[in-house]
């Protein structure tokens, strides 16, 4: 059975330059694992077959000689003979695959064991006042911070951590499964490639220390429930000296008892009595400045109608600006009624109108409407 065209078998362009080789390879070998296809004749020889065809290809001086003869090019011990995968590069290859995929590997470690330290959370909570002038808030963190006696190494002053004998301080290990080799964090170092024999007493090696520390957090005017606040190296120490993670502050805004927000408007909804709405008058409202505003009611006002004021709501961050509130009045009921009162608007609804109540006037009118074409 004469072989594929390699370029054929990776599925790319003859042209196509060292990057789109190794993602199409990349893709290809994952496809075809063994692993990933056990007992799977058809599937082993293409996985065998990509290699090949990626052996070939990425070496400059194979791919030249392939590009001009071919599959003759390999044959009679030309270039070694069939440019099947060198171990090394095959394992290597292999390698930058599993770790990609599976996390395999210690590629995230850094030279000498040192590690960023952790991002940390801290929940906020502030009142919609302080989010409207703004204000700086001391927080109290718990979190892990560099052991002052070693200095972040993890090794008993006077000592230095040593190079990992298992991994010769490379952080992995090889290990041949089959016709390819894998390879995985070391177990004795754990990728960090350096050991400490001898550790700090003060921090038991680890090179960080827990303790409590106060930061002060400064909320801009106008911040709106749920943003995020960065902390750039506020986060946990880093292993044996690394770079210190960062601190993020969520932040929420508590619920206020008269106002409702959105966005950099405020709402804030007022009762007001049956007569008020009838004949008309005015009220008085708090705002979160802390000042009052007047709102005049119209005669005739029903339960709904919103009152705009301009500029009274909340500031809007990065700007001179601010948003407006609405005040939405509902009109309410009167309970308790004494027997004059009863009187009275008994009285009233007797002679009220149609023109009095032209909101439901108007409903039965269809109603009635309604009624009379069903019997039609």
């Amino acid at each position: 059975m004469s072989k594929r065209d390699f370029y054929e078998v990776l599925g790319v362009a003859r042209d196509a330059d060292e990057k789109v080789l190794k993602s199409a390879y990349r893709k290809m070998a994952m496809k075809f694992h063994p692993d990933r296809n056990p007992d799977d004749a058809e599937a082993e020889a293409r996985f065998k077959e990509v290699n090949e065809a990626y052996d070939t290809l990425k070496d400059g001086q194979k791919r030249a000689a392939y590009d001009r003869f071919g599959h003759a090019a390999f044959e009679n011990g030309g270039f070694g003979g069939g440019g099947g995968a060198g171990a090394h590069d095959f394992s290597s290859t292999m390698s930058d695959i599993f770790e990609e995929f599976f996390g395999m590997g210690g590629g995230g470690r850094r030279s000498g064991g040192r590690e960023r330290g952790a991002d940390l959370r801290y929940n906020l909570d502030i009142s919609l006042e302080d989010a409207f002038v703004g204000k700086t808030v001391e927080i109290e963190v718990p979190t892990s911070a560099t052991c002052d006696v070693c200095e972040g190494s993890g090794a008993k002053p006077g000592t230095s951590p040593t190079t990992c004998r298992t991994c010769g301080g490379a952080g992995r290990v090889r290990a041949a499964q089959g016709f390819f080799t894998l390879e995985r964090t070391c177990p004795t170092c754990q990728g960090r490639g350096q050991v400490i024999t001898d550790p700090c007493e003060s921090c038991g090696g680890t090179g960080r220390k827990t303790q409590e520390r106060t930061l002060s957090v400064n909320i801009p005017a106008g911040i709106e429930d749920g943003t995020r606040i960065r902390l750039a190296g506020e986060g946990e120490a880093g292993v044996r000296g690394g770079p210190a993670g960062d601190l993020y502050i969520f932040l929420s805004i508590r619920p206020h008892d008269l106002f409702q927000r959105d966005g950099a408007d405020l709402f804030c909804r007022v009762p007001i009595s049956l007569t008020t709405a009838t004949l008309g008058g005015q009220f008085d409202v708090p705002t979160v400045d802390g000042s009052t505003s007047r709102v005049k009611v119209p005669e005739g006002t029903q339960t709904g109608k919103q009152f705009r004021l301009r500029g009274k709501g909340m500031p809007v961050m990065r700007s001179s600006q601010h948003g407006d509130m609405y005040i939405q009045v509902t009109v309410e009921t009167p309970t308790n009624l004494t027997k004059r009162q009863r009187e009275l608007l008994a009285e009233f609804e007797k002679e009220a109108s149609g023109e009095n109540h032209p909101e439901s006037a108007g409903f039965f009118s269809k109603v009635k409407d309604f009624i009379d074409n069903l019997g039609a």
